[in-house]
């Protein structure tokens, strides 16, 4: 502010100089008329002298007024009169006779001192300018012997040149602006002007010189050339201020409020003239000023310099006078009227404005969120480390790049013994063992590792950059030994041990491969009580069974070993059953039950896939016909490998196998894995799309849980969100898993999709869950996955009494009125299920 006052200072004496330096001149040039005239013994008569008089008064009132910012600047013709004057009376009267008239105009109107001043200096000094251009000429001038044109058309372009050159530089000071810019502006019209004016002139003298009294036909010819000229200049005007406001509106079409902010302010000050414009929000309290320039202050309202002049202020406001989000202010250092169209633009100038800044908060305010929500979903909530699923998304992507300089290895630990400090010393000092570990496995690991927590007392550092294979196994030791060093939690002082296994990246298998032999080796570390161990493959019989299994699997899909069980999915408020998922199983005659983590890599890998789909597939749609032959109309949801999604056939597969067992579309969920399905985003979209045209739901398993969540949902044609288990376990303690399950609701209110938490196993969560307002869920509260019959039996025998329940209500009936415009009421005989599904 202090620079800004010293810079209008300068402005302001550069503009009295510039002005006095005018006044002087013309002084000097009166002075020497006055003594040419003295020295002269012939005189012009008075009405001679009188119409010189008259007509350079008349040229001063006839003008064309612009206003730049708070000062209205005129263009008259006052040249045009003066040249006139010089055609038909002497020189020297002329310049004597010019100042008399301007100053008995210039009181007249009431023109402030320093414009008066500078009005009355420039104006003489253009008459003796071109009386002594015409001197020049050795012309003299009377009505008797008239000028030629082409000494008055010399001495008219120097005045018209003269004032240009005097009076732009002077607005230019007036008004803080470029003198190029001055000169620049409306320059075609500025020509057109003279070239009228020069033809007055003419005009003029060729009537005077055929009979003076045709002069009286000379004011009309005058004033509708004036008319024409201000006629013009105003269209172009008003065209050009049409173009800056559509300009402006156009460049305040952007996401980010500071580019809208600013682009405001300084396109404002181009587009009412204005010394400085003023911004306050009410959203967000804040308050941006400064003017064509640059930005002067941005910062608090109550922080900003007070400024002087005259405020012309304007809410920001829609066309329908709602969504008041702030004020604009238009500042003048002087008194201004707006015009009438400067008003219409000023309104639909502030609606953009308003609108541009709410969508501006807008997004700014779901960029928070969306990254509240992305640091959640790849953070661990207790300690600040990366998750899980950071870890496997990082590994993934070093171990997919070529270019990778070095050995990337993986080290997993897990803290011995942990269970007793939490059944000795309570939970709050395990979780405060638990953050002390993660900070010190943070400080011992280098910039590029990553640390991540996977869970209770199990840790992992993703190694980069290793210069060999040989080297993990020594950094692995740096880290577990900054684990030994006891620790106080309390006032007590306790030692932690910890076992580790370290596995350098494969050839294939990518990073699940590299996290399962770290996993092997850590095992192998406890097994044999040493604190770490490198894995071998030799020691690896997980490999040679999968490699057994493999094998196996043509004998199970013949003999039909593979079953699915069914997880109930449950209302949460009513304990009703809403849905089941389909959890496939293998019975195998060796090796007993065996869950899809160990087999379903072995299946996708044989090119039995298809096959093993449709067995579960068959299974699952056979068991949804017995529920509802029996009453239970019930949606079935089967999980979906990413590999079937490439295979364009499997959405008329799956169509064909809902029509065998007669069930309608909607009767099936599949299930999409978030990640994977991103991954494979751009070749899967059209049989997510086949699949959706054909009736068929999809649900966005373990939502909340990848990075781009809410790009996902813009490309996937999904009914359903299933919360991760992992934020409904965290609920109880993290305050950022409840804030995640309460934005996953609100998104899927807002969207009309269905929302599913995963993993309820306690009530206190059930009832949470409720009152964040998720209305459905699964877990083992309800029931483990069961067979498709022990299902149907529970759903007969229900709870207390009510068939199809499996829990009590969370409220009598009758006692909470919930609106929910996906479900419909209808008993035992379901005909559709609320907006969620299995997970």
């Amino acid at each position: 502010m202090i620079r800004k006052a010293r810079r209008e200072t300068g402005t302001d004496r550069r503009l009295l100089l510039l002005v006095g330096l005018v006044v002087v001149l013309a002084a000097v040039a009166v002075a020497g008329a006055i003594a040419v005239i003295l020295a002269e013994s012939e005189r012009p008569s008075f009405r001679t002298l009188a119409a010189a008089t008259f007509l350079i008064g008349v040229g001063c009132v006839v003008v064309v007024r612009v206003r730049i910012r708070a000062t209205t600047h005129g263009i008259s013709w006052t040249e045009a009169a003066i040249v006139i004057s010089l055609a038909v009376a002497p020189v020297p009267w002329v310049v004597v006779c010019t100042p008399i008239a301007v100053a008995v105009v210039r009181v007249i109107m009431r023109l402030s001192p320093l414009k008066a001043a500078f009005s009355i200096g420039k104006e003489t000094l253009l008459a003796a300018t071109a009386g002594a251009i015409l001197y020049a000429f050795g012309s003299q001038s009377s009505v008797e012997q008239p000028l030629e044109v082409g000494p008055l058309a010399v001495a008219y372009l120097a005045a018209a040149l003269l004032d240009d050159l005097l009076v732009i530089p002077v607005i230019a000071l007036a008004t803080r602006t470029s003198v190029l810019q001055r000169f620049r502006s409306n320059w075609d019209l500025r020509l057109a002007g003279i070239a009228v004016r020069f033809l007055v002139v003419i005009s003029t003298l060729a009537l005077l010189e055929f009979d003076n009294r045709l002069l009286l036909a000379m004011p009309p010819l005058i004033l509708s050339a004036h008319l024409a000229y201000s006629t013009r200049i105003r269209s172009r005007e008003e065209r050009q201020a049409w173009q800056r406001l559509a300009k402006t509106t156009d460049a305040l079409n952007d996401v980010n409020l500071d580019a809208v902010l600013s682009t405001a302010v300084t396109r404002a000050a181009e587009l009412f003239s204005v010394d400085e414009v003023e911004i306050e929000l009410h959203i967000t309290p804040r308050l941006i000023r400064g003017n064509g320039d640059a930005i002067t202050y941005d910062g608090p309202v109550a922080d900003a310099p007070t400024m002087t002049g005259s405020v012309i202020l304007t809410a920001l406001e829609g066309h329908d006078g709602t969504a008041d989000v702030g004020v604009l202010r238009l500042r003048f250092r002087g008194p201004v009227t707006l015009s009438e169209r400067e008003q219409y633009t000023l309104r639909t100038f502030t609606s953009a404005l308003c609108t541009a800044v709410r969508n501006a908060s807008a997004y700014e305010e779901l960029t928070r969120v969306a990254e509240e929500h992305a640091h959640a979903a790849a953070h661990d909530t207790l300690t600040g480390l990366a998750n899980r699923r950071q870890l496997m998304d990082r590994g993934t992507e070093l171990l997919g790049n070529r270019r990778v300089d070095g050995v990337t290895a993986l080290l997993l630990i897990d803290l011995n013994h942990f269970k007793e400090v939490n059944d000795t010393l309570g939970h709050a000092a395990g979780d405060k063992v638990l953050i002390e570990v993660a900070e010190r496995l943070r400080r011992e690991a280098r910039p590029d590792d990553l640390v991540a927590r996977l869970g209770g007392d199990e840790f992992a550092v993703l190694i980069t950059g290793l210069p060999a294979p040989a080297i993990a196994a020594h950094r692995a030791e740096g880290l577990l030994a900054a684990l030994h060093v006891p620790l106080s939690v309390d006032g007590m002082r306790i030692s932690v041990e910890a076992s580790g296994g370290i596995a350098v990246a494969p050839g294939s298998g990518g990073m699940a491969e590299l996290l399962r032999r770290a996993d092997v080796a850590m095992y192998q570390a406890k097994r044999n009580g040493q604190k770490i161990a490198t894995y071998a493959r030799a020691r690896d019989t997980a490999d040679v069974g999968r490699l057994a299994l493999g094998g196996d699997l043509p004998r199970a899909l013949t003999q039909h070993e593979f079953t699915v069980n069914f997880q109930p999915i449950v209302d949460l408020g009513t304990g009703e059953v809403i849905a089941a998922e389909a959890l496939a199983r293998w019975r195998h005659p060796d090796r007993g039950n065996l869950d899809p983590l160990r087999f379903l890599e072995t299946v996708e890998r044989s090119g039995l896939l298809p096959a093993f789909a449709d067995a579960v597939l068959d299974q699952s749609l056979v068991a949804a016909g017995t529920w509802r032959d029996a009453g239970f109309d019930l949606p079935v949801a089967v999980n979906v490998s990413p590999r079937s999604l490439l295979d364009a056939r499997f959405p008329s597969a799956v169509v064909a196998r809902l029509r065998a067992h007669d069930l309608p579309p909607d009767r099936l969920f599949l299930e999409l894995t978030e990640t994977l399905t991103i991954s494979q985003l751009e070749v899967v979209d059209q049989v997510l799309s086949q699949l959706r045209d054909a009736g068929i739901k999809l649900a966005l398993d373990d939502f909340g849980t990848g990075y781009s969540s809410l790009s996902v949902l813009s490309r996937i044609p999904v009914h359903e969100l299933k919360i991760d288990r992992g934020f409904v376990t965290a609920m109880d303690t993290s305050a950022e898993a409840a804030a995640v399950i309460r934005s996953t609701v609100d998104l899927g209110r807002s969207l009309n999709l269905a929302v599913v938490a995963e993993g309820v196993e306690s009530e206190p969560q059930r009832r949470a869950l409720w009152e964040l307002g998720c209305t459905a869920g699964q877990g083992h509260l309800f029931a483990r996955p069961m067979p498709s019959a022990r299902l149907l039996a529970a759903l007969h025998r229900g709870s207390g009494g009510r068939p199809g329940t499996l829990a009590p209500a969370l409220h009598d009936e009758g006692s909470v009125i919930r609106l929910s415009p996906n479900r419909r009421s209808g008993g035992r005989a379901r005909t559709d299920r609320l907006p969620h599904l299995p997970a």
